[in-house]
């Protein structure tokens, strides 16, 4: 068996005002990196063994306290990259509001990209490869990445479409566990705060 635990960034002063997607020099802000330490102190016990993030910034923070904690060095890969939302890329929350196009993606993620940027089903692919990879491990791993890739993550081994993707809250520091045995998925908690 393999456990994951499914880290989501912590606090940015872009959390719930705009879509940072890509976009380079994100950090945690000060309540953020508080959330780190806890997530760090939180999962000191469990028998990690190794710690994955995607490459931006928010997430290499977030996990440095826990990969400090366990004494492990992080190893980052563009498989738990944040989406990329191409045009939509530092728009914010508001300015998107009305948009048919931000309306059908938020209502059809299995098929609508961003104008210029992935699709959810690419999301989906190269993280679930991922952890389809790391499951050979048959070790505890931390990931911290990003709500829709966390989401899509979950989606797909509970078997539920992309479509109902905001049915799954995953907020900023949240951790979900999944367990991946030889005969499939478990979920053992989602959306877990410190």
């Amino acid at each position: 068996m393999s456990t994951f635990y499914l880290i989501r960034h912590g606090l940015t002063d872009a959390v719930h005002e705009r879509i940072s997607g890509r976009t380079p020099g994100v950090h945690l802000n000060a309540a953020g990196q508080a959330q780190a330490e806890e997530i760090a102190e939180r999962l000191s016990a469990p028998g990690i063994a190794a710690v994955y993030s995607g490459p931006l910034e928010r997430v290499r923070e977030m996990a440095a306290p826990l990969c400090q904690q366990l004494g492990l060095r992080l190893e980052v890969t563009a498989a738990f990259d944040e989406v990329n939302f191409g045009m939509w890329t530092d728009r914010t929350f508001e300015e998107l509001r009305g948009d048919p196009n931000w309306e059908r993606f938020n209502s059809f993620r299995s098929s609508v990209a961003p104008p210029g940027g992935e699709l959810m089903l690419e999301v989906q692919a190269r993280a679930v490869a991922k952890l389809e990879e790391l499951r050979s491990r048959r070790d505890a791993v931390a990931i911290v990445s990003h709500g829709d890739v966390i989401r899509g993550i979950v989606a797909h081994f509970l078997g539920l479409p992309l479509d109902f993707i905001h049915r799954l809250q995953i907020d900023p520091a949240s951790i979900t566990i999944l367990e991946l045995e030889d005969w499939g998925p478990k979920l053992r908690l989602i959306n877990g705060m410190t």
